[in-house]
């Protein structure tokens, strides 16, 4: 999974968020490194619709603009849960290499 995908799924772990919501969250998220255009959005959540790992939630008329909210599905979650795990292992392992080599914790 790459990381901006990554990151949109926790954007929406929380609750169902719209697209301007996620751009700021995954600018949180990420802590400034990895900021989504619009376009770059969009089409990311179009091709995570199909795959049946977000949905929209619903859709509000804000200053007579169409806003659309998208939530994570329960197979979205389940994605989300496997990579955290793989980040994780992978990140032990590199931990455990780390201070064989160089000594000391992290």
């Amino acid at each position: 999974m790459q990381e901006p995908t990554f990151l949109i799924l926790t954007a929406l772990a929380a609750e169902p968020t719209h697209g301007y919501g996620v751009i700021r969250a995954v600018e949180q998220l990420s802590q400034g490194e990895v900021v989504l255009r619009p376009g770059t959005l969009y089409g990311a959540l179009d091709r995570l619709t199909e795959q049946g790992l977000v949905e929209i939630d619903h859709e509000e008329a804000v200053d007579g603009r169409l806003r659309r909210y998208y939530r994570l599905t329960a197979s979205g979650a389940a994605a989300l849960t496997a990579q955290v795990q793989r980040l994780r292992r992978n990140a032990d392992a590199a931990a455990v290499r780390l201070r064989l080599a160089f000594g000391g914790a992290l």
